[in-house]
């Protein structure tokens, strides 16, 4: 089979010279423009800000824990938030009672509840890009560095979770003193909590030796054979390692229960279509076994709602039913979309008596459900979102085509070799009940031939700018009724233009606009979808996915989307777009159908551009194929629309404009300032502890009386940290002043919604 480059890349390895040398060539002789040129150097989107680790990533309830952050972008930080409003937060301060930036102290309240939050930052620029942070009831400790010796190995009580992150090229080592005959289960999370680990768990005994072995990241039960000490070990499966590769490690008695329940943590984005509408929290029946053998298949009748699991190797369960002929059903299984590692399929049969004896005809087969749009396939240049709608759980229709007994066939076809009680299975059979789920995401546009971005947006808008949300539909059980989608609860000065999805269709743009004046603010927004079916108004909650890590280049780093808890949007307030451009009026402009539409263009330069023209084209339904040149050299230009050439129905269109253009950006240049000013504080305060023409014993006992101790090494102490702040601040002025620096950058630039009505043409 022929591989792709990116193929070699994703698996880890080197592709032959022969198809290095055919990339290479391709490359040269693609045909670029000028402006293609300039706009491949740059870099892509302005600077947006992301929340990437938080230490400790959890706490226990009734407790009160100190955390530390970091991330992109976060400068002027004004608070700490969480999806849980219960938890307070406040800012730690240093000895002068200054708020430290990067260090905030959260009490979580006793009656929260277990399980995974968001946390936030809000920031100069917005509300940031999300973080895990999970909330347990078992004592929890922060280990300060990691302990990569075994002779060095931090004790751990059981029970209790320990927040740590993985060195590179390191083993981290855990010793616990254990009973015979305890029975424990050790987990280590980190995909579940968005880290970059790829865990190897071992459990060793006294002298260091394996014992038990988990490289897939899944927990280890674990019966003490004897009494001593055992050892923990854990190490990433290639031995990568960084802040980013964090970890909670849990320790606790087994029992049936949390050997059972799967872990809580983050869902793929697919998860947004489950469950269905109405579904009950709690299934009606439960899996029965045996039930792999089709001598005694599991008894159900329809419809069906019932929860079992994949507990064993090779599982295999089989329900049967009667049925009559022309019936139909749909069948959806849950099971990825709750979070388990399973590729769920269905086999329907219809049992046949023959002379030779029973025998099974197949009616239909169901594995997988599509994507409503197609995906991104990681290849060279990007060819569709990066975010999959699509899962391996089920969900198709049945028709019966006889009356007589049927059998269900339910497997995982990732589940050969693994028996693990936690993946379980939701199986619903019910007649058709037309419905609908929504998802969206911040549209990612290839602004560069070769672009291979994945980068993490948060809603986070500069005041005069609009971001496109790409909005996908997953409709159930042959719904295909008009979808109308709606952003409400916006931050004051933020509008979002609705979308109007017609019959069966599944996609749309929806354009959020924040006003050059709108005050920074922030809300949590509610994305909600109407469809009218049968007289009834139907609304559905839409979810908002993202990217856990922001990725650069998707042939070093597998892009990893996952579903988000809510849907925050944020506008800066002090920072502006580098180019706004929007109708001269606004108000909904009149065309008659397959006529010329002539728009006058308002443009607000604020920035320096490397051209002249910016190449546009739309968002729009019936306007793919449409271009406009839209010259930033002038404050004013019109747009032409021929509905001829792009003919739109008659009714109401929300179009917009976007294209990439390279800008002088700084960033955040008062931050020089700010950083000046502490570096004068701390070198003010030198100063006093070192006057002039004082003998150094005067100016020690100085700051003996102001610190009130007579200790000299104290004295020197504090004298020796000043100095050090005095260098780090330093440090921060350059750091600053270098990033401060005007630097091209592409910007992504997308018109504010423009509205149109387009009249039918009266005919003669």
């Amino acid at each position: 089979m022929k591989q792709s480059f990116a193929d070699y890349v994703s698996r880890g390895l080197r592709p032959s010279w022969s198809l290095r040398l055919s990339i290479f060539l391709s490359m040269l002789l693609f045909d670029f423009t000028t402006h293609d040129r300039q706009i491949f150097a740059q870099s892509v989107i302005l600077p947006m800000p992301r929340l990437t680790t938080i230490m400790p990533m959890g706490g226990q309830l009734g407790t009160t824990v100190e955390v530390k952050i970091s991330g992109e972008y976060l400068d002027g930080t004004r608070s700490l938030m969480f999806s849980d409003p219960r938890l307070i937060v406040e800012p730690v301060t240093d000895s002068s009672g200054n708020a430290i930036p990067d260090r905030f102290r959260v009490t979580i309240p006793d009656k929260s509840e277990v399980g995974s939050l968001e946390a936030r930052v809000h920031t100069r620029l917005g509300v940031s890009t999300p973080r895990v942070f999970t909330l347990s009831d078992l004592p929890e400790v922060t280990q300060e560095a990691p302990s990569i010796r075994m002779e060095d190995a931090m004790p751990l009580e059981v029970p209790s979770v320990c927040n740590a992150y993985m060195p590179a090229r390191s083993i981290c080592y855990y010793q616990m003193e254990c009973k015979e005959g305890q029975r424990l289960l050790i987990e280590c999370a980190a995909k579940e909590i968005e880290s970059k680990l790829n865990a190897v768990l071992i459990v060793a005994d006294e002298q260091g030796r394996d014992l038990v072995v988990q490289r897939r990241g899944d927990y280890i039960d674990f019966s003490v054979p004897h009494d001593g000490r055992y050892y923990i070990k854990i190490h990433e499966l290639t031995f990568k390692g960084g802040n980013e590769f964090f970890f909670r490690l849990k320790v606790r008695e087994a029992n049936e229960e949390n050997l059972s329940s799967p872990p809580s943590g983050v869902l793929a984005v697919n998860a947004f279509s489950w469950p269905p509408s109405g579904l009950p929290h709690s299934a009606k029946e439960t899996e029965r076994e045996p039930n792999d053998d089709y001598a005694k298949p599991q008894q159900i009748e329809l419809p069906c709602d019932l929860i079992g699991n994949f507990a064993k190797a090779a599982d295999v369960d089989l329900f049967q039913f009667e049925g009559k002929k022309g019936e139909a059903w749909w069948v959806e299984v849950g099971s990825e979309r709750l979070g388990c590692p399973t590729d769920v399929a269905v086999l329907v049969q219809r049992v046949l008596s023959t002379e030779e004896g029973v025998a099974y005809e197949d009616v239909i087969e169901l594995n997988d459900i599509p994507s409503p749009v197609k995906v991104s396939t990681n290849h060279y240049a990007y060819d569709g979102p990066p975010y999959n709608a699509g899962s391996p759980d089920v969900l198709g229709e049945i028709k019966l085509p006889e009356d007589g007994t049927y059998v269900l066939r339910l497997v995982d076809l990732f589940g050969g070799t693994r028996s693990d009680p936690r993946n379980l299975y939701r199986l619903v059979i019910r007649q058709a009940k037309p419905d609908f789920s929504v998802v969206g995401w911040a549209m990612h546009m290839e602004l560069r031939n070769g672009d291979r971005n994945a980068v993490s947006k948060p809603i986070a808008l500069r005041n005069g700018s609009t971001m496109p949300l790409e909005v996908v539909v997953l409709r159930r059980d042959g719904f295909d009724e008009p979808i109308e989608l709606f952003l409400e609860n916006l931050p004051d000065g933020v509008t979002a233009a609705g979308v109007h999805l017609s019959k069966g269709e599944n996609r749309g743009i929806l354009l959020v606009t924040a006003d050059e004046g709108a005050p920074a603010g922030f809300s949590e927004a509610k994305f909600v979808a109407r469809a009218e079916s049968q007289g009834q108004t139907i609304e559905r909650q839409g979810k908002l996915a993202s990217m856990a890590w922001p990725v650069k280049d998707h042939w070093q780093e597998i892009p990893a989307p996952r579903l988000l808890q809510s849907v925050v949007v944020s506008v800066s307030g002090e920072e502006v777009s580098p180019l706004s451009i929007r109708s001269q009026e606004r108000k909904t402009w009149e065309v008659i159908e397959g006529e010329k539409l002539i728009i006058p263009l308002i443009h607000f330069r604020r920035s320096e551009f490397s051209s002249t023209l910016v190449n546009t084209r739309a968002f729009g339904k019936g306007l793919e194929r449409f271009e406009a040149e839209i010259p930033i050299d002038s404050d004013h230009s019109e747009l032409t629309i021929d509905l001829k050439a792009h003919p739109l129905p008659p009714g109401r269109h929300t179009i917009a404009l976007y294209g990439g253009v390279v800008t002088k950006y700084q960033y955040y240049t008062e931050s020089i300032a700010i950083a000046e000013k502490e570096l004068k504080k701390l070198q003010d305060r030198q100063s006093e502890l070192e006057k002039q023409n004082k003998p150094a014993s005067v100016a020690a006992t100085e700051i003996q009386q102001q610190t009130e101790s007579s200790d000299q090494e104290t004295v020197d102490r504090l004298v020796k940290e000043i100095k050090n702040q005095i260098v780090a601040a330093e440090r921060e002025v350059k750091r600053c002043v270098d990033r401060a620096k005007a630097k091209d950058i592409v910007d992504i630039v997308v018109s504010e919604p423009i509205e149109l009505q387009v009249i039918a043409k009266v005919k003669p």
